[in-house]
């Protein structure tokens, strides 16, 4: 706001300027040539008359038989221009008009005194122009007049330093209050951003915000602290229901689990107790997903090559074809456990669909990527991003059959969005999938 407004004060006061310059330069001409015009005027008058002829060796007007003005000075076509206006105006016909600029000698002075009394000399001396503004008026059948007129900027340079002063001014006038208006209106939205930003990483909820700025502003803060703790007592009570429905599904599968093993007939009790399994994999892979946003594991600096590396071991011990091509040390502040999940749900994900997995770490500067392929059938590109959503299931070799109820996937890209990365699926060349974890360094 203070950078836009400090823009438009530049903006008029630049339009400000040249409109005052080009009034002074219109002053400037008319100043320059309405009195010349005056004194030619009357001069030829008088000469006509008889009654004062015009000189040859002093004054502003001297008769010359020629135009005595040097080729090598600059022109002032306009004043030519306006000069021919104005003595037409008196009534004075004249020829060619040539004008040219040069620096104001002591000559000048010399000519110009004599017609005029000492004291205005001295008043001249003090107030000598920088630069002489010759004049040769072509009089038909007669000759020429040379005229001699003072010359300089006309104040330009004052002018504009005068401008730049006011525009100082307006900026201090104008910008200071601006600039307190914007920092107490901005100090407070910056807190407020940054708790919700911090309550929407999750963990334990930030303290309430400080009300304070404009009404408006005031009003706002207070709106985010009674909904942060809306918002937070109701995710305590999800939490605790949350608990209560694990501890009340898993006591009767304990019991369940204990009575399976009276099953005298072996196929009948391996078939039980793997159910059993999988519905207390069911069970956790609901109460996580449902918890995400609520992490209770704080943040650690950890070595992700080695996570990763503990992950794959773990496969390994179980018999799965895993292999991980070894990386260095990658030290990240994240939280461990969720992100073993996340690696482990992908790498099952690879060996029930594919039979095997590969596993690759690859740090860059901004981000890394941990991939995990396989060798399976796949999947449709345009069911490519269903497969995140939960309870989502292709109809294809990845159904019901294989296990899994579809949660899989949607706990991992969860667990690493809350990381502040994504998880990205595409089908590799010559067969298989590839899941990419992308983490910010």
């Amino acid at each position: 706001m203070a950078v836009l407004i400090a823009l438009a004060l530049f903006v008029a006061q630049a339009v400000n300027l040249a409109l005052m310059l080009r009034d002074r330069a219109d002053f400037r001409l008319a100043q320059a040539t309405r009195p010349v015009a005056i004194r030619v005027a009357d001069a030829i008058d008088r000469e006509a008359q008889g009654i004062r002829p015009i000189p040859r060796d002093r004054g502003r007007i001297r008769r010359a038989d020629r135009d005595g003005i040097p080729a090598g000075l600059p022109r002032m076509p306009q004043i030519a221009a306006e000069l021919r206006t104005q003595l037409h105006e008196q009534g004075v016909e004249v020829g060619r008009i040539d004008t040219g600029v040069r620096g104001w000698t002591a000559m000048d002075d010399a000519v110009l005194s004599r017609n005029f009394p000492r004291p205005s000399r001295q008043r001249r001396a003090a107030d000598r122009p920088d630069q002489a503004l010759l004049i040769a008026i072509e009089q038909p059948g007669r000759g020429w007049l040379a005229v001699i007129v003072p010359w300089g900027d006309g104040g330009t340079v004052r002018l504009f330093w005068r401008l730049f002063a006011q525009t100082l001014i307006l900026y201090g006038v104008v910008l200071l209050p601006v600039l307190w208006i914007v920092r107490r209106i901005s100090r407070p939205l910056r807190e407020l951003t940054g708790a919700a930003q911090r309550f929407g990483r999750g963990g334990d909820a930030p303290a309430a915000v400080e009300v304070r700025g404009p009404a408006d502003i005031a009003s706002l803060v207070q709106s985010f602290n009674a909904l942060q703790l809306r918002v937070t007592a109701m995710l305590d009570e999800k939490d605790r229901m949350l608990g209560a429905i694990g501890h009340d599904l898993r006591t009767p599968l304990a019991a369940l689990r204990v009575r399976v093993e009276s099953v005298e007939d072996e196929t009948d009790r391996v078939r039980m107790t793997e159910t059993i399994a999988e519905m207390n994999r069911t069970l956790d892979d609901i109460l996580s997903l449902a918890r995400m946003g609520r992490p209770s594991e704080p943040l650690t600096d950890v070595d992700l090559s080695a996570l990763i590396d503990a992950v794959v071991e773990d496969f390994r011990d179980l018999g799965q074809d895993v292999s991980f091509d070894e990386a260095e040390r990658l030290r990240m502040r994240l939280r461990p456990s969720l992100i073993r999940r996340a690696i482990r749900n992908l790498i099952e994900n690879a060996v029930k669909y594919g039979g095997s997995a590969t596993v690759r770490l690859v740090p860059g500067t901004t981000v890394v990527l941990i991939e995990v392929g396989d060798r399976g059938p796949g999947i449709p590109e345009a069911r490519l991003a269903d497969v995140f959503d939960a309870f989502t299931r292709l109809e294809t070799s990845r159904n019901r059959d294989t296990g899994g109820i579809g949660l899989g996937l949607a706990l991992a890209r969860s667990i690493v969005r809350e990381a502040g990365g994504d998880v990205r699926l595409a089908n590799r060349d010559g067969g298989g999938l590839c899941a990419t974890i992308e983490l910010p360094r």
